[in-house]
């Protein structure tokens, strides 16, 4: 029974370090972190349910401290530009927006591509307002 849960608690740790890597999002990591500590518990010979107490509160307790901390970090490659001051402006379409479809919007003299945030057909002249910028397109929703 011990060798089952030992091996479970590494299955843990290997499949949260997995998603970590693939994500890349600084949430799983933590719960990596807490399957280790569990791990290490369970090699000990700790009851399962002081295993499972140390998970939880080890792995939540890093999440909501640490991650935060580790994002604003780790934010360091994020460059402001001008452009971020188009967010949350009304634009004017130029060229029909479809869902799935580049388009093309205007605003303070300058042309964008643009792609629609739902599922909304944005027509010639209607007014968008701007959510995002993800390079060199905005991403809009009628105003």
């Amino acid at each position: 029974m011990d060798i089952i849960v030992i091996i479970a608690w590494f299955i843990v740790i290997i499949v949260t370090a997995f998603i970590e890597i693939n994500t890349m999002d600084l949430t799983s990591i933590w719960f990596s972190i807490g399957a280790l500590v569990s791990f290490v518990l369970a090699i000990i010979g700790l009851a399962i349910w002081w295993q499972v107490a140390a998970f939880l509160i080890i792995s939540i307790a890093l999440l909501l401290s640490v991650r935060p901390l580790a994002k604003n970090y780790l934010k360091t490659k994020v460059v402001s530009t001008n452009a971020d001051r188009l967010i949350g402006k009304i634009a004017i379409c130029t060229r029909e927006i479809r869902p799935g479809e580049r388009g093309e919007v205007k605003i303070d003299g300058q042309f964008w591509s643009a792609v629609t945030a739902d599922e909304d057909t944005i027509h010639v002249e209607d007014r968008v307002e701007i959510l995002a910028i993800e390079g060199v397109k905005l991403i809009v929703v009628k105003a």
